[in-house]
């Protein structure tokens, strides 16, 4: 099982996606957004910047995987550099690049740098992808994205947020089709057992969508990023705890089991939140 180095710091060619309102609104209305603006489509939740370059992201980190690992992959860690919110009538062009590929005692990761204009050619996101590959190996060639590591003194005091929130039974269908995810993880359960994993499991980037309404003030966000440590189903709740650190927050998200489901949580604001 080799992958495919060739393929590192090479762009892919851009995909076309245009923006309506109608989508904005399925997207908002499938990740229990409760913002008025997105729940009309003014503007698109800032995870939304996922949607129109899904296609990229995933051929192309694709694109250095052995044929036999490419759907075992999960979600290690995206992180968002939000230059202006997506609206409605944008027609974007998104083109993405395998930036990495690094080797881990328990996996491989593959991570892969999104770049998203508008028809301008103006500059509307950057993003940070990083598909894991469990029990895969290879040697470590390339870069990984930025850091965004939580600060361990922060837990010397009291959260400065605390949000819960509850995953509807069906969340992960409703976001399959919202946001063109289609991956068999989280819409059948014999094939999620088969990775071992307990059943369905809930879209790292649903999870997302999630913290940045429990965070608060969506508009303003400049980054929001995350690591997925373990993965959350549709029958817990969870809770994010907040500490404000810089123009923003860190963050993390537990289960009402116990399980730390996003560590290393970053949100950063055009003003301090």
């Amino acid at each position: 099982m080799s992958f495919h180095r060739e393929v590192i710091g090479v762009w892919d060619e851009p995909v076309e996606f245009p923006v309506t309102r109608e989508h904005i609104v399925a997207y908002a209305e499938a990740t229990n957004d409760p913002t008025p603006a997105h729940l009309d489509g003014t503007v698109a939740p800032p995870v939304y910047a996922v949607v129109p370059a899904f296609r990229a992201m995933a051929n192309t980190t694709m694109s250095a995987v052995p044929d036999e690992l490419m759907m075992r992959i999960l979600h290690g860690e995206h992180d968002f550099h939000i230059h202006r919110p997506i609206v409605p009538g944008d027609v974007l062009r998104c083109r993405a690049k395998v930036i990495g590929v690094h080797g881990k005692s328990s996996g491989v990761v593959v991570s892969t740098r999104l770049e998203t204009r508008d028809q301008h050619d103006a500059l509307v996101n950057e993003q940070y992808f990083a598909g894991f590959f469990p029990g895969a190996e290879a040697e470590s060639e390339g870069e990984t994205g930025p850091g965004h590591a939580f600060d361990e003194a922060l837990r010397e005091r009291e959260p400065d947020l605390v949000a819960v929130q509850k995953y509807d039974d069906d969340q992960t269908f409703r976001y399959s089709e919202a946001a063109g995810d289609p991956m068999p993880v989280h819409l059948s359960d014999e094939f999620a057992k088969s990775l071992g994993l307990p059943g369905i499991i809930v879209h790292g980037l649903c999870t997302m969508a999630f913290t940045s309404h429990a965070l608060g003030n969506p508009q303003n966000l400049t980054r929001l990023a995350v690591r997925f440590s373990k993965p959350a189903q549709p029958k817990h709740t969870i809770t994010t705890s907040a500490w404000r650190a810089g123009n923003g927050y860190a963050f993390e998200t537990v289960t009402d089991e116990g399980t730390t489901v996003i560590k290393d949580g970053l949100a950063e604001y055009g003003a301090v939140a």
